[in-house]
Order: structure tokens, then sequence, then C-alpha cells
């Protein structure tokens, strides 16, 4: 008998979304427990070694780290998200790592203090979004007809510009006619859709608000 699933997450952790949609594409049971990452519990810390989620735990065993629990799951599940291919499964894990950089950037974005160093954020999430859109095939997936764990990974990437675009149109996804149609694509699965509750929009907008950064403002007067 398989040993039972529990995924510790945090509501809008992305992080935690690459692990969900990736459970939800392979159609595996997991129970997934939600704690406050601005108030972790003991227990929390005890079992995750940087105090991050996700946190996936196999009966009495803790795997920590996303990219950790993806590989498992791809190892030990049905219904493989890597390409079979050595070569190309090899270059879609450097875009999972280039999809951890773009989230890297979405926090500086998010946090920039003021005027000068949102616009340079957003003009390096601009040049990282262009070298996206040079690699994604035309659609729906990042490589063509099959969904894989790249897909799962720039699926909470985009979710977040669903919340930006509501404050202002920065720029940074415009002119990329392959990643607006990856976009919509991803928009709609199943498995995105998902991976978050339904007050996510909400949790977000309160999450930049407490930032109280150059974007909280331009979120108060868009609100306004």
């Amino acid at each position: 008998m398989a040993a039972p699933l529990k995924l510790i997450s945090h509501k809008p952790c992305p992080y935690v979304q690459r692990a969900v949609i990736a459970l939800t594409e392979k159609g595996v049971s997991f129970e997934r427990m939600d704690i406050d990452l601005a108030s972790k519990p003991d227990w929390f810390l005890a079992i995750s070694p940087l105090g991050k989620t996700p946190v996936l735990q196999v009966g009495d065993t803790t795997i920590f780290e996303s990219a950790v629990i993806l590989e498992y799951l791809e190892e030990t599940q049905p219904k493989p998200l890597h390409p079979s291919d050595p070569l190309v499964r090899a270059e879609h894990r450097g875009w999972i790592e280039f999809g951890s950089a773009v989230l890297s950037d979405i926090a500086g974005f998010y946090a920039a203090e003021d005027e000068a160093t949102f616009k340079a954020k957003a003009a390096q999430l601009a040049a990282r979004f262009a070298r996206l859109e040079a690699r994604v095939k035309a659609g729906p997936w990042f490589d063509g007809e099959n969904f894989s764990l790249v897909d799962a990974v720039f699926g909470p990437v985009f979710r977040y510009f669903d919340v930006f675009d509501e404050i202002d149109d920065f720029g940074i996804l415009s002119n990329k006619p392959k990643l607006a149609r990856w976009r919509k694509s991803l928009a709609a699965r199943p498995s995105v859709r998902s991976a978050v509750s339904a007050d996510y929009p909400a949790l977000l907008r309160d999450f930049i608000d407490r930032r109280n950064s150059w974007l909280s403002g331009l979120q108060a007067k868009a609100a306004a």
C-alpha cells in the first residue's frame, strides 16, 4: 500500500501551486493542509529546514523544496509530465529554474519601494518574458501539444498578472502573442484553476497592500 501524501501549503504560494498542479494532473490522492507563513507553527518549523512551503509528507518522511517534490512525483507517480527524451527533459529543467528566477523578479516588482526601482524591476521582467516568448511554441503548451512540468511552473507565474492587470497595464507582457496564447490556455486548464482557492485574488491584493511598496500605492489609487 502506498504511503499517504500530505502537502503542507500556504494558500497564495506559487511554489505550492506547482506541486498541486502536478498532483492533480497525475490523478494522485493527497491531503492539503494550509498554514500561515507569517505565523509559522512550531511543528512546521520542525519538519521544514528552510521554513518554506511546500512540504510533502510521504508517510513518515518529509520532502521539502518544490523542484525536489516535482522530481519525486515524476519518479513515483503515473502520467509523467517530463518529456521522455533526456536532452529535452534537461532543457525543460532549465526552464523550470528560469521560472523560479521570474518569480524572484516578481517579488522584487511588488516589493519595490520607489518608482525608479519599480520601473527597473518591470523592465527586467519584460526582458525575462521576451526570452520566454522566443522559446515557447505557438501552443497550446510550452512545448506544443503536451502539458509538462514547465506549464505547471508558469501557470502560477501568469496568475499574478490577473491581479497586476487590474491595477494598470505595465507593459510587461505586451507584444508577446505566443505568451498571450499560452497564458490563456493555462488559465483554462482545470489543474491550474483548482490549484488556488476562490479567494486567491483577494489574498494577493491584501498581500500587496501590506508590502507598503510602490505597487501598493498604485493599487490603492486604482481601487479609489
